[in-house]
């Protein structure tokens, strides 16, 4: 089927074969067979299934970002994966202090390569794709809002809005809310990551302090009925991640994954796959698992993916044609 992603991080993305030819050329100390550096950046079976060991991925894959051509790499990948997998809209999230880290390099080049990386990528493997800068809670304020600046003012490049990421369950947001606020005065969108470690008064907050448009995750929404009453008459989008939840631990069994029960609350929720390179996964292997172990019907998975589009933060006539073009394609 043809797909629509709204949650995909650039930095869960990348290839371990990449990552062994980067390490060499780059001379990092990790391991350089296909085997052995898999267990470092990507979710084993035999691993505990806890938000610890899913964001300790991401410690060895903020080694790799040494060069603009490594980030110039890995992004075209991340869109050319995307692509094979009949994704016709993306909303690529990527979070400019991490790329930045290992090197050192400027925030507003690093926010330069990826949207120069994206425009020629996207055209040459024919997917139309959208730039989210994410920032994390765990990090400063005043990082946060030169991020929110530098996005703001490439809206020309591909950039349609800005994301607060990270731990939920030890950082609060409220060191962000007039950051956000200014964000979307400024014209960009607000997705929220909130009710997934931490939680249902976390999305309540990002609703109502934070306006976000979307919320990453949401889960744990449906412990509160308020929330999903807010929720709901809003028709805020979620950004669900099934396997993601899963293996982060935020629910135990994949059949007890709450997306069913958002559906059936009236909840705007989608299907996405967060980090697919961490957990090894594409987006069609997300809508097997919501027929195959949460039971949701072919016809339900059609609506999310026009739900996705519907609430994707393309401009209005762009998100009308794209609504169309799937209609027509998933008759």
């Amino acid at each position: 089927m043809p797909k629509v992603e709204l949650h995909r991080h650039l930095e869960g993305s990348l290839r371990v074969s990449t990552l062994i030819d980067v390490a060499r050329q780059h001379s990092i100390t990790v391991p350089t067979s296909l085997m052995r550096l898999s267990t470092l950046v990507q979710v084993q079976r035999e691993e505990p299934y806890n938000f610890e060991n899913f964001l300790a991925k991401f410690n060895t894959l903020r080694l790799f970002y040494r060069s603009p051509e490594v980030i110039h790499r890995v992004t075209g990948e991340a869109i050319e994966d995307a692509a094979r997998d009949n994704v016709k809209y993306m909303e690529l999230r990527f979070t400019p202090v991490a790329l930045s880290r290992a090197e050192r390099f400027p925030l507003a080049d690093v926010v330069d390569w990826v949207c120069e990386s994206t425009r020629e990528a996207s055209k040459k493997f024919g997917i139309l794709v959208r730039l989210i800068p994410s920032v994390n809670r765990h990090e400063s304020a005043e990082l946060a809002e030169q991020v929110a600046w530098l996005s703001a003012g490439r809206m020309d490049k591909g950039i349609v809005g800005l994301d607060l990421a990270g731990n939920e369950a030890q950082f609060p947001a409220e060191p962000f809310v007039s950051i956000f606020r200014e964000a979307k005065q400024a014209g960009l969108k607000i997705s929220i990551h909130a009710g997934e470690w931490g939680g249902p008064e976390n999305v309540r907050q990002a609703i109502e302090q934070l306006d976000a448009d979307r919320i990453g995750h949401g889960v744990r929404v449906m412990e509160d009925e308020y929330t999903v009453s807010l929720a709901r008459n809003r028709q805020t989008c979620f950004e669900v991640c099934i396997t993601s939840n899963y293996q982060t631990g935020v629910v135990k069994d994949l059949a007890d994954h709450p997306l069913k029960k958002m559906i059936e609350s009236g909840l705007n929720a989608t299907i996405n796959t967060d980090d697919p390179g961490i957990s090894q996964i594409t987006l069609s292997n997300e809508y097997k698992v919501a027929e195959e172990s949460l039971g949701l019907s072919r016809e339900t998975v059609r609506n999310c993916i026009l739900a996705a589009a519907r609430s994707s933060f393309l401009q209005q006539s762009e998100r009308q044609k794209l609504v169309d073009q799937l209609g027509s394609q998933l008759q």
